[in-house]
């Protein structure tokens, strides 16, 4: 189940399973501001892919931040410390809108000179990042510290928001028992693709978050396999998007991040292995 806020923040369950043992195990997809990333990421339980200002064209990047940016939710005043004082009077945080605009239209227009002088996107566009709305997955079996951290009043707003999305989206989601954990497989792929194929391609669509291209009206299973087979035989190979699918397996060492008896695929070389084979020949 998905939320949204009036910020603009969203969040939505991709997949919920419960393992053998109990141990649940949620994947998220969250669009959040691109400016609260790096407090994200200081949460080592999560294993994630998020899209990439190296990913996406600059000219699509430009339109994203002229038609939608990313703005703050709170216009607290300076004070001493992390937390902002009282809002802004109305006045002033009219002028504040307007000067965060005038400031991105700045980035945009450094942007597209940089982008007619020939300059490349993964340049480009980090000028644009502080406008931007980020997708990011996320999967983990752990959520309380990060709830407990940043749906805290004391987090910065546009942080909070994200986790209260996030955590909304959770308690509104109920998980389903499930030997294998595949993000984006529908119900249908699961009763006719076979496990490897599906594992293959749940983890293409979990990489493809890196520039926003995946979604139930782009399911292609040999264009998912065919993105599989290039990120696990690149030199050297990406392997987080294989984080996200895990198989229920007591009895085997449980490297990575997640708890109870989740094997993440990344850390499952057996079935990766018997994953090649199956799909060698396509």
């Amino acid at each position: 189940m998905s939320n949204q806020d009036a910020s603009g923040v969203t969040a939505v369950v991709i997949a919920d399973s419960m393992s053998h043992n109990s141990t649940r195990l949620i994947t998220v997809e969250a669009r959040i501001h691109r400016f609260v990333l790096a407090e994200l990421n200081t949460h080592r339980m999560f294993s994630r892919n998020s899209s990439s200002s190296r990913a996406i064209p600059i000219s699509r990047m430009i339109e994203s931040v002229m038609l939608d940016p990313a703005m703050p939710i709170s216009w607290g005043s300076n004070k001493p410390g992390m937390q902002a004082g009282d809002e802004l009077s109305d006045s002033d945080t009219d002028k504040a809108k307007a000067a965060w605009l005038d400031a991105r239209d700045s980035a945009v227009e450094a942007a597209e000179k940089l982008s007619t002088i020939g300059l490349h996107k993964q340049v480009a566009n980090r000028l644009l990042e502080p406008f931007m709305w980020h997708t990011v997955l996320i999967s983990s079996c752990e959520w309380g510290n990060f709830f407990e951290q940043r749906c805290s009043p004391l987090a910065q707003p546009e942080m909070k928001a994200a986790a209260d999305a996030i955590k909304w989206a959770i308690d509104h989601s109920g998980p389903a028992p499930a030997a294998h954990h595949l993000p984006y497989i529908t119900p249908f792929e699961r009763g006719k693709l076979t496990l490897q194929e599906q594992m293959a391609c749940s983890v293409a669509r979990c990489a493809r978050v890196s520039y926003l291209t995946h979604g139930d009206t782009d399911l292609n299973v040999e264009k998912d396999i065919a993105l599989y087979k290039r990120l696990v035989t690149a030199n050297p190979p990406h392997w987080s998007p294989l984080e996200h699918v895990a198989t229920s397996a007591n009895g085997w060492p449980h490297p990575g991040n997640f708890m109870g008896d989740w094997l993440q695929l990344r850390h499952h070389f057996k079935q990766l292995k018997t994953i090649e084979r199956e799909l060698a020949g396509r």
